[in-house]
């Protein structure tokens, strides 16, 4: 038996350290909180997406009585692109969330296996990696590729 060693690469920094366009991404992601419909978990979750050509695109967690009729911020935001814009690329996302209290998560918050599923399909699709900004107020978590949050994914065969 052998043993394997996935080593994820998470770079953890402040959010003066991103660029100009990432900040405002984040910014999006933060206020597409305000648009969230968390009746029953209250936990607020905005994204926000740049695609190839610069196009940004929020998106918020929509939750239902029927719990798997709603939809994660993430993918919200990353169908909502491919609706408008179906032949370009996903370049960045950022996540930032608000916990039941209304304020803005202290750490940053990760996507849920679905969200990480579709994020895999998008690298595929366009055969890139995504950029991937967790936002939290003591910290953002960056990552270039979901593979780094997801190693063994299931991909297309």
């Amino acid at each position: 038996m052998k043993d394997l060693q996935l080593r994820p690469i998470i770079h953890e920094c402040q959010l003066d350290e991103l660029t100009a366009d990432e900040q405002k991404l984040v910014q999006m992601a933060i206020a597409s909180t305000a648009n969230s419909y968390a009746k029953y978990s209250r936990f607020r979750v905005g994204a926000a997406i740049q695609l190839a050509n610069g196009m940004m695109f929020p998106g918020c967690n929509q939750e239902n009585a029927a719990f798997p009729a709603g939809i994660c911020a993430e993918r919200s935001a990353i169908f909502a692109a491919g609706a408008q814009q179906p032949d370009v690329a996903v370049t960045t996302i950022a996540i930032a969330a608000r916990d039941t209290t209304g304020e803005l998560t202290q750490q940053p918050v990760s996507p849920c296996g679905t969200c990480r599923q579709v994020m895999i399909e998008t690298e595929t699709r366009f055969h890139q990696p995504l950029r991937i900004i967790l936002y939290g107020q003591q910290r953002l978590y960056v990552m270039d590729g979901i593979k780094n949050l997801m190693p063994l994914s299931f991909t297309e065969f």
